[in-house]
């Protein structure tokens, strides 16, 4: 015959057992962070770092004593001729002082007497008139250098000379002109004069 009509829901059944353990699943998102734990032993030092950039400039330290200072050696003369035509063959003596602070230049004589040892400057510009003149440059008793002149009548001129000479202590320098060659003149419009100054010491 035909199907019958739907029947009526059953009752739910009991509960199945406990069914075996699935496969491993996936890893779970990360959770929160925890607590900050205690901190640890102080670690071993490090190696030494490189070299740092410069400091800054420190303040201006306090100004020191004040130091010893060598005494500054000196010795300068320089003196004209008061008389025309000095005597021959001995020191001329130039007897109107310019400069001769130290006293090592002796206007009663004529010599330069070295009291420093070192490294001298002589220098000489004499005026020459109506007759020549020959001049020489003693140092040590010897003629170191030699210079003429050559005039006559009423011609007026002039002679200059200049040198190096290394001296010791005790050591003397002048000017001498020779016999018939000592046409060396002064007079108020003209000058002669002899000039030496310590260049360095020893």
């Amino acid at each position: 015959g035909e199907m019958g009509a739907e029947g009526i829901q059953g009752v739910d059944g009991k509960q199945g057992e406990k069914g075996e353990q699935g496969s491993k699943g996936e890893k779970g998102d990360l959770g929160p962070a925890g607590l900050m734990g205690p901190s640890g032993p102080k670690g071993v030092a490090g190696s030494k770092g490189g070299r740092g950039a410069p400091g800054k400039k420190g303040s201006r330290g306090v100004k020191g004593a004040r130091g010893d200072t060598a005494k500054l050696l000196r010795s300068a003369f320089s003196a004209g001729l008061s008389k025309p035509f000095p005597p021959p063959n001995v020191p001329i003596r130039f007897d109107k002082i310019l400069y001769n602070d130290q006293e090592d230049y002796n206007p009663s004589t004529g010599k330069f007497n070295c009291s420093v040892p070192g490294a001298y400057v002589f220098a000489y510009h004499l005026t020459v008139r109506g007759r020549p003149a020959r001049v020489s440059l003693v140092a040590r008793s010897r003629k170191v250098a030699k210079a003429r002149e050559t005039l006559y009548g009423q011609e007026i001129d002039q002679a200059s000379f200049l040198t190096v000479l290394k001296l010791n202590a005790g050591d003397q320098v002048w000017l001498e002109v020779a016999r018939d060659w000592n046409g060396v003149y002064v007079s108020a419009e003209d000058d002669s004069v002899f000039t030496g100054f310590l260049l360095y010491p020893d």
